[in-house]
């Protein structure tokens, strides 16, 4: 193999075992966002001003 490719193939390695690492802390917060019934922090786009 050339350097170059021992080079992506060492990266792809990396990457994949990261994400790995990460999965499990993933997992553990389904919703990364709030739910949608709490009431929305910034002003509604509408204008009830004539």
């Amino acid at each position: 193999m050339t350097r170059t490719k021992k080079i992506l193939a060492t990266f792809a390695l990396v990457l994949g075992i990261a994400a790995a690492a990460a999965s499990p802390a993933l997992a553990d917060n389904p919703m990364p966002v709030a739910p949608l019934d709490n009431p929305m922090p910034v002003a509604p786009l509408e204008n009830p001003m004539p």
